[in-house]
């Protein structure tokens, strides 16, 4: 009987303490600076009346970027597409700019724009790049899009833009950086960050895609991934996009799409896989080289691939390095070298010249006849850089702080030809 009271007082006991606790830590306030987001809507049907040329805007967060002839098209992420005018690379001029909500990816083929708005994507003619039309809408073709921070709103309309203002607010001790309430979402203040995109396809209709794109086309077919999935569209009605098909990749945070030839190369967190596209809408699986977990754009040539990975990203990597991969049949990738870098992102290749986006360590250029010694031929410093696409001669770099553009056509004297500042 004593035993039993004993074992009664002692549970009592743990659950005042358990209680007490509780209590204590409910009452365990504190104030905290955030910044409040407040989503600013726009129907559907306004949103697409709206896609149309205005009035070129200061660029402030530059993401994806494409070459198609004498203009460049760059992504404000989540705002739309700048038009820029480089009919002379030593003085581009921002001429124009295309309202398009939730637009991360692009792609060009002839005088089609594909881009996506949210989880629809949206078809554009730009046979004249200053008066572009809308020619086709496809809805819910990348479902798995989603609002910043995982923010769920008002699903009868767009979001087109978010007033932020800072404040105080009192929260329970422990709370997490971002939390929401009906009308917007709260977030501690953090660092904007980067994303951006290029490739190269001399003498083709098809515009220059980066490294880090998620987007690409190949013939008639416009192939893009999500986070799981590669999607197949027939594009040989250029402004009627069709989609044809989608593909479970296996595998989780896909981060980009390269095209070479008939091959599709796509980088993920925990690898490369090499897909062939002679069935253009039922892509085939060839081969896979693993590594790592880490972020990692791929370009390739007709005997290599080569991947960068970096660290300090939501991949949650480690390493900050080039690996060079042998191709042989694709089925049989092998690693052939391994050079450290600091902390590298987009890549590209032309000819003998290897360009590599090396972050803070600026754009790096490498003689890459003998893939075993690269040699570094040019470093610019001073400039923290993203991506890079190395083509007819100009490469252009999409940095932190603006575009720039250095003429390569003589290896011995590569130079600066021009510099785009995004606003500060």
């Amino acid at each position: 009987m004593k035993n039993s009271q004993l074992v009664f007082r002692s549970i009592t006991l743990f659950l005042i303490v358990i209680l007490f606790n509780g209590c204590v830590k409910d009452t365990c306030k504190k104030m905290y600076s955030y910044s409040f987001y407040q989503p600013v809507y726009k129907t559907a049907a306004e949103v697409r009346a709206n896609i149309k040329n205005s009035v070129p805007r200061e660029i402030e967060n530059a993401g994806k970027v494409y070459i198609k002839g004498n203009y460049i098209f760059l992504n404000e992420v989540d705002k739309g597409i700048h038009i820029i005018d480089n009919s002379n690379p030593s003085s581009p001029v921002n001429t124009a700019f295309i309202d398009i909500p939730g637009n991360l990816d692009l792609a060009v083929k002839g005088n089609s724009l594909y881009a996506d708005l949210y989880t629809d994507l949206v078809t554009i003619d730009i046979s004249d790049p200053l008066h572009v039309v809308t020619k086709k809408f496809n809805e819910g073709v990348f479902p798995y899009r989603a609002y910043a921070n995982g923010f769920s709103g008002d699903t009868s309309r767009i979001i087109v833009d978010w007033i932020k203002s800072d404040t105080m607010v009192e929260v329970s001790c422990g709370s997490g950086e971002i939390f929401f309430e009906k009308y917007g979402f709260f977030s501690a203040p953090q660092a904007n960050s980067v994303a951006a995109g290029g490739s190269k396809n001399s003498g083709s209709p098809i515009g220059q895609s980066g490294s880090m794109a998620r987007f690409t086309i190949v013939n008639n077919r416009m192939y893009t991934v999500s986070n799981t999935d590669l999607s197949v569209f027939d594009i040989a009605d250029a402004n009627n996009p069709v989609y044809t098909n989608a593909l479970s990749l296996n595998s989780w945070m896909v981060e980009t799409i390269f095209p070479f030839k008939n091959k599709l190369f796509i980088g993920t967190q925990a690898g490369m896989f090499t897909f062939n596209v002679n069935r253009p809408d039922h892509p085939e699986f060839e081969g896979q080289f693993e590594h790592v977990r880490s972020c990692d754009p791929v370009i390739a040539d007709d005997d290599y691939a080569y991947v960068t990975l970096s660290s300090g990203s939501t991949c949650q990597g480690f390493n900050n390095q080039l690996d060079i991969i042998k191709l042989n049949d694709f089925a049989d990738a092998q690693l052939i070298k391994t050079y450290q870098l600091t902390n590298p992102h987009g890549l590209s290749k032309d000819g003998n010249l290897l360009f590599i986006c090396d972050g803070t360590d600026g754009l790096k250029v490498f003689d890459a006849r003998n893939v075993n010694y690269l040699s570094q031929v040019k470093q610019f410093s001073g400039l923290e850089t993203y991506d890079v696409i190395a083509y007819n001669n100009i490469a252009l770099v999409v940095a932190k702080d603006g575009i720039y553009q250095y003429d390569y056509s003589n290896a011995n004297n590569i130079h600066l030809l021009s510099k785009t500042n995004f606003a500060d």
